[in-house]
């Protein structure tokens, strides 16, 4: 039996469309999805309860999908079956985004439950290699593609961001704490003519069943707002969300999506 511990946006729903049959969907509390009503809700202080109860209930594999910020932990609320996780979790809160997630993974695969990625039960999260679009990537452009994939690197080896900006070989921006639309919001003023690609890929080493990458439709029209000319995503590492309508508002802006096959 699967269990799906949704967080916020919008890749639960999709993910959950994509499935055959529904996963019994739970929700740490102030996290609650985006329209999926949550079969189970539990606060992080009864972690180690919420875990029983899915045991009990017969699952034997869970997926993370969505996003999730950081909790303030309220002492009073821990119950003593969580104790025991308390120092794994204190830990977790204080590492980065890379960090907090295999403490995660490690408690839940330590209670004996398997972790599986949102593309693993649902390949079709994932578009193939090369250009979706109707506009095409120029060679200057792919240029800029394999000069972001080393600056992503450099950003994954501090756990900073999975996306960044680059024209004409320059790094316009980077993605920061406050991902990848409010990164895009600050080009908004940017003194030169526009152009540019928005690349977007996981940080190298990162654990994929957890906090993969993803753009929608929304990031098509934040990245004409940018003066952009095409977004670039790493091939088995992005998750596209509502395919048809990104490509369709890609072709009416006159945008490129180009699926890259990472340089090793």
């Amino acid at each position: 039996m699967l269990a799906l511990i949704a967080g916020t946006g919008v890749l639960p729903d999709e993910l959950v469309a994509h499935l055959p049959e529904r996963p019994l969907v739970c929700a740490m509390e102030g996290f609650q999805p985006d329209t999926l009503t949550p079969d189970v809700t539990f606060p992080l202080e009864q972690l180690g309860s919420f875990i029983a109860e899915l045991k009990a209930r017969g699952v034997t594999d869970v997926c993370l999908a969505g996003a999730v910020r950081r909790p303030e932990i309220n002492p009073a609320r821990i119950d003593a079956q969580t104790m025991p996780l308390v120092p794994i979790i204190q830990q977790a809160l204080m590492s980065g985004d890379d960090g907090a997630l295999r403490a995660v993974i490690g408690i839940l695969e330590d209670a004996g439950l398997r972790v599986r990625a949102a593309h693993e039960i649902a390949p079709d999260l994932l578009p193939p290699l090369g250009c979706l679009t109707q506009a095409q990537p120029t060679e200057a452009e792919l240029g800029d593609a394999n000069r972001a994939v080393g600056v992503l690197r450099a950003m994954g080896a501090a756990d900073i961001g999975q996306a960044c900006v680059v024209h004409k070989g320059q790094v316009l921006v980077v993605e920061g704490a406050f991902g990848t639309a409010w990164m895009l919001q600050s080009l908004a003023a940017r003194p030169d003519a526009g152009g540019g690609i928005l690349f977007k890929g996981p940080k190298p080493g990162q654990d994929r069943r957890a906090d993969l990458p993803a753009i929608g439709p929304d990031t098509v029209s934040s990245a004409v707002a940018a003066g952009l000319s095409g977004i670039v995503i790493e091939k088995g590492g992005v998750i596209v969300l509502d395919r048809p309508q990104v490509i369709a508002e890609c072709d009416r802006l006159g945008l490129f999506l180009h699926v890259h096959e990472r340089a090793v």
